[in-house]
């Protein structure tokens, strides 16, 4: 338990974070049509097919 604690859980850790550092940076160099937000109509018509409203 102490190998996992010391070695394996940190690693993890730092694992994960580096993976996600490195997808949020990659949105930097995405082109700008590409790094914006996704539509908000798509959601909307979901919505409303779903009716979760």
């Amino acid at each position: 338990m102490t190998f996992f604690r010391q070695y394996v859980a940190p690693f993890l850790i730092i694992l994960i974070f580096l993976v996600a550092l490195v997808f949020v940076s990659i949105r930097a160099f995405l082109p700008s049509d590409m790094a914006a937000p996704a539509p908000i109509d798509d959601l909307v018509f979901l919505i409303e097919t779903v009716n979760l409203n």
